[in-house]
């Protein structure tokens, strides 16, 4: 019986993955039909587009699917037209939270996005009631343990990058919005292809949080990023190493 089970813990855990990817995809796809339905269709002559592939790629997203996306922009059935809607809010302890999504239906995304805020002690604010506490940045990301990594770095300086983050996978080059388009296609041409490139909100006002405050307002971004029309969600906090580690390890 204890095989048993266990066999059914992993079939579980994989089918809990297969959603997530599922979902993930989904919202790529939306991204990219998006993308080409606001500009041309090649993405060499579109940037949102080419990021949107860059970032769909990096997720392993089959190119069927991209594809798909791709003839979804050129179809005329209405379920296939999104609105880009971007929501301010608060979660526990004033933390500042950016919600960017793409919906047919803003309405129902508004009241869903108010709804998981209020039921886990956030609310929804008014449009730049917490933008202030953000920049706005492009970021193109690269694998940590690639051969030329202090030549690119040096070049993206060269070339208008205002910082370089490194973590322990990747490296993230950033810059202004205005250059963002440009900045990415110098280092591909020069380089490599990144393995992801968007605009992101980045906290200049951080908000220091504890176990019990991280384990709230992680609550209020998984129950955000579960929602199809989301995108992407960003906040201010800052959280210690120990403490992230317990709450992972919890």
């Amino acid at each position: 019986m204890a095989g048993h089970s266990q066999f059914k813990n992993i079939m579980y855990r994989k089918g809990a993955q297969d959603a997530k990817r599922a979902k993930i995809f989904a919202k790529l796809a939306r991204e990219i039909t998006v993308a080409a339905k606001t500009g041309l269709s090649d993405p060499k002559q579109n940037p949102r587009l080419r990021n949107a592939i860059i970032n769909a790629r990096s997720e392993n997203m089959p190119n069927d699917k991209i594809k798909k996306a791709l003839l979804k922009a050129s179809s005329q059935d209405s379920s296939n037209n999104y609105l880009e809607m971007r929501y301010e809010g608060f979660g526990n302890k004033g933390i500042a939270i950016i919600i960017e999504t793409l919906t047919d239906n803003k309405n129902r995304t508004a009241s869903e996005v108010r709804s998981i805020l209020t039921k886990n002690g956030g609310n929804l604010g008014e449009t730049g009631s917490v933008s202030f506490n953000f920049e706005q940045v492009g970021e193109i990301s690269f694998n940590n343990n690639l051969d030329s990594k202090d030549e690119v770095i040096n070049f993206a300086i060269e070339n208008g990058a205002i910082d370089i983050l490194e973590e322990e996978n990747i490296f993230k080059v950033l810059c202004k919005p205005d250059d963002f388009g440009s900045l990415r296609n110098l280092l591909e041409k020069k380089y490599i292809d990144p393995v992801k490139a968007k605009l992101v909100w980045n906290p200049i006002n951080l908000i220091e949080i504890d176990l019990d405050d991280a384990k709230k307002i992680f609550n209020i971004i998984d129950s955000l990023e579960e929602n199809d029309d989301i995108q992407s969600v960003y906040t201010n906090i800052n959280i210690s190493e120990d403490n992230l580690k317990k709450f992972q390890n919890d």
